[in-house]
């Protein structure tokens, strides 16, 4: 064995060497191309500042935070923070994956763990980039069998490492996840990852700015506004990170070249996100006569009743073109909000039963067309009833509903308790189906002449929908509607925050960043 041994952690084979990849000088991502999250920019930028001048903290008797957690939902641009950091910091970066640490050999894991925070002392100083830690930084004690108690000591090694008797002041540690609630407590403490730091999905704002910079590397008609277009789109887009929008814009490119224009315009945008949220568009796929007038009053069922309802989203466009699995849409622009009153997701409820609602009111008989609405529906009354305490024979209780998929080996509620969950939740869908039943009972002409207009038209935008209903009875303010009409407050902030702004006027000084 000895003549086969290599590495510098002596496995077999040099197995036990880490795999972790090191990248200096030629990081070409910086600040300027991460948008949409200022307060994490400043957050991380003490990180940078200290790399660059550690002097000015040392003399006033200051430690640098050890390490961050980056946390947020996938797309949102934790991995392209960590490495617009490093490449402001202008120091070596190295990085690796969480589950490059777990092999097959006992043993390998810390070898590895150890042979990484080598390297990184050996450059330092440095930033260290450990991406989907939860692979590795699982809380302990939940079963030693199979895999388990290697992760856990690689997890150990870790936990020692980064604030151990031999641990190093300048070596930065970045991590991303987007299951922070996985992670065990001890690597969460302050000396380990000091800082963490949620990176959410952005807002409109934070949208139009990271608009902007997708926008950059597209072939534009010099005619076009590049603020306008950006704004108009981070409004047609709510709920997307920022992942979601370097889609739009590639699709938007892709569906440019198909047709052979010389300029991406903005028509192809908007095709991009119907793309994005609704699947391919099917223009081959034909229905049978009896299964477009369904799905044509399915969706005029949708349309009417969130037409008039005080809560419900304000209605964009409508369609029965088939489009990935579904046979036809309904696009809403919600307004941004953070807080929702039981009236608002009773009169949401409602709006999703609609589909269902219309065809039983319209034909006798109902299809399997509404399942995605009644999964809906579902989600969002055991939502109000378990999660926000919206349940008076419950009282002010929440629990856990666990996510989607997941297991939950013992529920912390008795049978009693689930049994009555289950007929509130019961009792609440069944009341917005009564509710919706006599809404379209009511507007019955209405649902009609929106039937066969979309069976007409295949697609009706919302002047349409005033045409046939008249303006709708609630006031409402979309934030496009606030784009079309320039009153919207959402206006994007082109003023950095006051950290930012000194980084940037820093900078402009002293381009050369090794000159300290």
């Amino acid at each position: 064995m000895g003549s086969v041994r290599g590495g510098k952690s002596g496995g077999i084979f040099g197995v036990g060497e880490t795999t972790a990849k090191m990248m200096k000088g030629n990081i070409d991502v910086k600040f300027r191309d991460v948008a949409g999250c200022e307060e994490a920019k400043l957050e991380i930028m003490e990180f940078v500042n200290f790399l660059k001048n550690p002097k000015q903290y040392h003399d006033l008797g200051a430690k640098i935070p050890r390490g961050a957690m980056l946390t947020g939902p996938p797309g949102t641009g934790k991995t392209l923070l960590a490495k617009a950091t490093a490449g402001e910091a202008n120091v070596p970066f190295i990085t690796v994956n969480g589950s490059e640490f777990l092999e097959m050999f006992v043993g390998v894991g810390p070898a590895r763990v150890r042979d990484m925070f080598a390297m990184a002392r050996k450059n330092a100083p440095c930033i260290l980039f450990i991406d989907e830690i939860d692979a590795v930084g699982r809380k302990r004690g939940q079963g030693t069998f199979g895999g388990h108690s290697e992760q856990e000591n690689t997890l150990n090694q870790l936990l020692v490492e980064m604030d151990g008797f031999n641990s190093d002041t300048n070596v930065v540690v970045l991590a991303g996840t987007n299951r922070a609630d996985i992670l065990d407590p001890a690597l969460m403490r302050p000396g380990r990852f000091d800082r963490q730091i949620f990176i959410g999905p952005p807002d409109i704002k934070g949208r139009a700015s990271i608009f902007k910079v997708h926008l950059r590397p597209l072939k534009l008609p010099e005619s076009l506004n590049k603020d306008d277009l950006s704004r108009k789109l981070a409004a047609l887009t709510p709920g997307f990170t920022g992942a979601d929008i370097a889609n739009v814009c590639n699709e938007a490119a892709l569906i440019a070249a198909r047709h052979l224009n010389e300029y991406v315009v903005e028509k192809h945008f908007e095709q991009a996100i119907e793309r994005v949220i609704g699947g391919l568009e099917k223009k081959t796929q034909v229905l049978q006569p009896d299964e477009k007038r369904t799905v044509a009053y399915h969706e005029a069922g949708h349309a009417v009743v969130g037409w008039f309802l005080e809560h419900a989203d304000p209605l964009l466009k409508v369609s029965i073109i088939p489009r990935g699995k579904g046979l036809g849409y309904a696009q809403y622009l919600p307004k941004e909000q953070y807080l929702y009153t039981k009236e608002q997701l009773f009169d949401r409820m409602c709006m999703m039963l609609g589909g269902r609602v219309a065809e039983q009111i319209f034909f006798g008989r109902i299809t399997t067309g509404a399942q995605d609405d009644l999964k809906k529906v579902t989600q969002t009354a055991y939502a109000q009833i378990v999660t926000f305490g919206m349940s008076k024979k419950l009282g002010q209780v929440s629990f856990d509903l666990g996510r989607q998929g997941e297991m939950i080996a013992d529920r912390p509620y008795s049978e009693a308790t689930a049994e009555l969950i289950d007929q509130e939740a019961r009792d609440l869908i069944n009341s917005a189906y009564q509710r919706t039943v006599e809404l379209i009972t009511r507007c019955r002409d209405e649902v009609e002449k929106v039937g066969k207009r979309l069976l007409e038209k295949e697609v009706l935008e919302k002047s349409d929908m005033i045409d046939l209903l008249g303006p709708r009875p609630f006031p409402e303010k979309s934030s496009y509607e606030e784009f079309v009409e320039g009153t919207g407050s959402f206006e994007e902030d082109t003023t950095l925050p006051e950290g930012l702004k000194e980084w940037n006027q820093e900078k402009t000084e002293e381009p050369d960043a090794t000159k300290q």
